[in-house]
């Protein structure tokens, strides 16, 4: 085990049977669909977007192209539903033109620091083998008090609710990529706030939703043992099945998981 990152950790808190066949077998599972499709294509235009590669007229074309190479780039064993991809090439506008409107409006006087930075650690904290924490940072500005902004893009339907803006499984992917950004930049925790930045897809108004996460110490205490404990448990090999996770399941009643 060389690395790992947030969504391996976190499909092995999801059942570490379904880890070992994806990252251990390297059996494939879900493969996408015209949601991931949706979501790549809005988190390419804000990331094109925010450092001035795409002035707002190319937006929606950048979308259109980035939509249509990944919607072709599916296994053909998955099927397209057309009205959902005719509904969603609609559904883009609303949200991309408001983009840059809601980072200004939320964050007032800032600058772009980062857009998709690389995160590649060590996790000291973690002694039996060597192992890197891995992740991409969709955006990191600084205000005009000093301090650091890391934002994580996630596309939606209407929204989130306030179980799951402050469900730790999802707040913890910031907490954790603070962490490790600190440690790779030296910079002090205290100046580094995290946040949540909602696409959301079939919103009347506000198609853009940005919200602060709280990430401070006891919080990154609390994360790094979580990230601790599934790393030693997937270094250990323990793959015990999670059958509380079975319902939705890709591999649910298959040759891998009857």
């Amino acid at each position: 085990m060389k690395h790992v990152s947030y969504s391996e950790i976190k499909l092995w808190n999801e059942c570490p049977f379904k880890h070992k066949l994806v990252y251990i077998d390297k059996i494939s599972g879900f493969e996408g669909n015209e949601y991931t499709c949706f979501g790549t294509a809005l988190h390419s235009v804000c990331e094109f977007g925010v450092v001035g590669v795409l002035d707002k007229i190319d937006f929606e074309d950048h979308f259109q192209a980035v939509f249509e190479r990944e919607l072709g780039g599916l296994p053909a064993k998955v099927v397209l539903r057309e009205n959902l991809v005719e509904e969603m090439k609609t559904q883009a506008e609303p949200i991309h033109s408001q983009v840059l409107g809601a980072l200004d409006k939320y964050f007032g006087d800032y600058e772009v620091h980062a857009v998709e930075e690389k995160l590649f650690e060590p996790i000291t904290e973690f002694t039996a083998d060597t192992c890197e924490f891995k992740g991409f940072i969709d955006l990191v500005v600084k205000t005009s008090d000093g301090k650091y902004h890391i934002l994580d893009w996630k596309t939606c339907s209407w929204g989130w609710d306030a179980q799951r803006k402050s469900d730790r499984m999802t707040t913890y992917q910031l907490t954790l990529y603070k962490k490790f950004w600190c440690e790779k930049h030296g910079v002090d925790p205290s100046m580094v706030e995290t946040h949540f930045g909602l696409l959301k897809r079939t919103a009347k108004k506000d198609n853009v939703e940005i919200f602060r996460v709280t990430s401070g110490p006891r919080k990154t205490e609390n994360a790094t043992k979580f990230l601790i404990k599934a790393v030693t448990n997937i270094h250990r090999g323990i793959k015990i099945k999670n059958r509380m996770s079975c319902r939705y399941c890709d591999f649910r009643k298959t040759e891998h998981c009857s």
